[in-house]
């Protein structure tokens, strides 16, 4: 058996349940649009009693240490972004997700922020061009935040990146946004930030891994099950 990856291990120190029972429904929970009661219905349907609130421990203590492990994996995306925010609910609260596709679909990067302003904006361009290098060409809307992040990030820049506000190029990134939000659904809005904001990576790398944003690094390609499976080692 492979070593398992050094974070996780740290991780189930802590944890008492069978691994690849506390996997299966931390996939579960971050690639289907279910609740936690679902998730201990669906346990118990198998003799496997676990409590909803369990369930949301072993995201919030797991997800993290995924996401890090399949960023070292993660496919390398293309030069021309689109990028959009969309609301997220937290604590009866709309805050803001920042994300962006590349022109085939593909995402780039997503970043939680409670404002919806220059400095959000800004902070998402930050980690997207640290984490997949900087982008040719940016598509925005019409909004000015974004469009004055985007001249803050240039001012530091060399070579400056192309910004274009074109509505309709857009679509494709608010369209990726409709594949997030219908895993969200079904959990009613989330208790806290820090919460939504490691369930949302889950939720966001399950996603990539379905788009096939995952390197292969064996012979016989593995289904997105397990590949997020794949991440502990």
């Amino acid at each position: 058996m492979k070593a398992l990856d050094p974070g996780v291990a740290r991780v189930l120190k802590r944890l008492h349940y069978p691994l690849e029972v506390m996997l299966t429904c931390v996939r579960w929970y971050v690639a289907y649009p279910l609740s936690l009661r679902h998730l201990e219905e669906m346990m118990a349907e198998r003799g496997i009693a676990v409590d909803h609130s369990t369930v949301q421990r072993w995201a919030i203590k797991l997800l993290p240490a995924l996401e890090k492990a399949f960023r070292r994996c993660k496919r390398a995306v293309g030069k021309s972004w689109r990028m959009d925010e969309t609301y997220v609910k937290v604590r009866g609260e709309w805050k803001y997700l920042y994300r962006a596709v590349d022109k085939e679909g593909n995402t780039v990067d997503f970043l939680l922020r409670a404002g919806r302003n220059k400095a959000a904006a800004q902070q998402y361009f930050e980690k997207s061009i640290q984490q997949n290098g900087a982008p040719e060409t940016v598509t925005i809307d019409k909004g000015g935040a974004n469009l004055a992040a985007l001249h803050a990030v240039n001012a530091e820049r060399d070579t400056p990146i192309k910004v274009r506000q074109v509505k309709y190029l857009n679509n494709v990134v608010e369209q990726d946004h409709r594949a997030i939000k219908r895993i969200i659904r079904p959990m009613l809005g989330f208790k806290d930030f820090h919460c939504a904001r490691v369930i949302l990576s889950g939720i966001e790398v399950m996603h990539m891994i379905k788009k096939g944003q995952m390197k292969d690094f064996g012979k016989i390609p593995l289904s997105p099950a397990q590949q997020f499976h794949s991440l502990i080692s």
